[in-house]
């Protein structure tokens, strides 16, 4: 009886602390905040001449041809796979599909507009970081937006750029790096080979499948493995994951498209119409346009991170003496997670009709991957969870490597204390999926919004020197 009481009030708990994380969520991630990051996107694109128009084709060649002469610990390539292997995950499968779900069709298109605009600001992030990294007496590269915000702005904003490290360690920690990452493993996971809920355990009062459970077992185990390696341990499972499992996820979405091709047509014109008025399928204000731009601008800066501040870490050890240079290739980064991998996915989802079915998270791509292409269910179920698994997983050490990065930034490079982090890191892991998926997302909201201000601030103050590097790069090369 005690147990049973026991539970009931735990259960109340969880349902007041969800409502409570929703409200700080919707208060964060309102109109201002959506405001300021288009804003700086915007004045951004304005300053630097619709600059991810014009060299958009250079940006995707130096992609893959690298400096030899530049300074730093891996090449530009390198550079932007590290950051891709932290941004490519569940935003690309799970938020793209919760964002369409919450505020309708009209939620991709702005998710791109978004992404076009984040173009501009990701540039300014890789241009600042190279610029203003430094190296120390091991030869180790220290840069990002702490050291931007603190070498740029003077020693006066250091404070700006603690705050930034700080939530950028809540970032990898209890958002984007562990729960949203793992809960979507193990949702899809349970939708592959339990999907009925056959085989079920009660924990706390809720009732979860046995996948769940011995998947997040799995995972916290494989991911402590490699995090407790280090650095280049990390960076070597993530080179050899990201790219195979990338290139089989685009595949299999441009064959969605393909044998659907017909309907692509009808799907943009409802993405697009949507987006101004609204979906009358999505159902009252959840189709209104302020949510359509909410969670299509918030899922965005979660899957491509632009604003954000984490993709600079990676960047700024790139092999480069040009920091306008790796600018560019830090820019195709945004281009090929939303603007490319996103758009698959949404209009895939968009033109099967699957958004409006009451599914929830992964389980409305999956429907889409079952119903679009022309295999057997099971086929397109285990391909898209298998993606799932790959890209939530290098996206889990991804932001360890970020989260560490701030962590040092903190403490001055205590190495007990980035250990503590590591196991924290692990723990949160584990229990990771006995969230439930709004309360997920909703955290990682929260910690994204609140990350981003400090290094939007840094954007909008240091532009002056992004376009004077910028003007100089090209004079030089032309």
């Amino acid at each position: 009886m005690i147990r049973m009481e026991t539970l009931n009030t735990l259960g109340q708990f969880y349902g007041k602390l969800n409502n409570y994380i929703k409200v700080i969520d919707d208060a964060v991630w309102g109109l201002p905040l959506i405001v300021v990051i288009l804003a700086t996107g915007i004045f951004l694109t304005i300053r630097l001449g619709l600059l991810q128009i014009r060299h958009l084709g250079k940006a995707l060649k130096y992609m893959f041809k690298n400096e030899d002469d530049g300074d730093g610990e891996v090449s530009s390539f390198g550079a932007l796979c590290t950051a891709l292997s932290a941004t490519i995950g569940t935003g690309n499968i799970v938020g793209v599909a919760t964002a369409i779900a919450a505020g309708g069709p009209g939620a991709l298109f702005w998710m791109v507009i978004a992404a076009f605009f984040g173009m501009a600001t990701k540039y300014a992030e890789g241009l600042l970081a190279v610029k203003y990294r430094s190296i120390d007496d091991e030869g180790h590269v220290l840069g990002g937006p702490f050291y931007y915000i603190e070498n740029g702005m003077g020693k006066n904003f250091r404070w700006l750029g603690k705050i930034f490290a700080f939530f950028g360690a809540c970032v990898g920690l209890l958002g984007i790096g562990t729960f949203t990452q793992v809960n979507g493993i193990a949702s899809a996971t349970k939708n592959f080979f339990d999907p009925n809920m056959q085989s079920t355990v009660n924990l706390m009062g809720h009732t979860y499948s046995w996948v769940t459970v011995i998947t997040c077992l799995i995972m916290t185990v494989i991911v402590g493995l490699v995090i407790l390696g280090g650095i280049k341990r990390i960076a070597k499972v993530s080179e050899v994951v990201v790219p195979f499992m990338a290139v089989l996820y685009v595949t299999f979405a441009a064959l969605i498209l393909i044998t659907n091709a017909a309907r692509i047509p009808e799907a943009v014109v409802l993405i697009v119409k949507s987006a101004f008025t609204g979906s009358a399928l999505a159902g009252g204000v959840m189709g209104s346009m302020v949510v359509a731009m909410q969670k299509g601008i918030a899922r965005g800066i979660f899957s491509n991170e632009a604003g954000l501040g984490s993709a600079p870490i990676a960047a700024a050890a790139a092999q480069t003496k040009e920091p306008a240079r790796q600018g560019l290739v830090s820019m195709t980064g945004t281009f090929i997670d939303t603007v490319v991998i996103c758009s698959m996915t949404g209009i895939s989802i968009v033109l099967t009709g699957t958004w409006n079915t009451g599914l929830e998270g992964v389980e409305i791509t999956t429907a889409a991957f079952q119903k679009g292409l022309p295999f057997p269910a099971e086929i397109s179920s285990f391909v898209l969870m298998l993606c799932l698994v790959f890209f939530a997983f290098t996206t889990i050490l991804g932001w360890d490597y970020y989260g560490e990065r701030c962590i040092e930034y903190l403490f001055n490079r205590n190495k007990k204390v980035v250990f503590s982090y590591r196991w924290l890191y692990i723990l949160a892991v584990f229990i990771g999926p006995y969230m439930t998926v709004e309360a997920v997302w909703n955290i990682a909201d929260i910690f994204n919004a609140l990350m981003a201000l400090p290094n939007l601030i840094a954007l909008v103050a240091l532009s002056n020197v992004v376009v004077r590097e910028t003007k100089d790069y090209f004079r030089r090369l032309n």
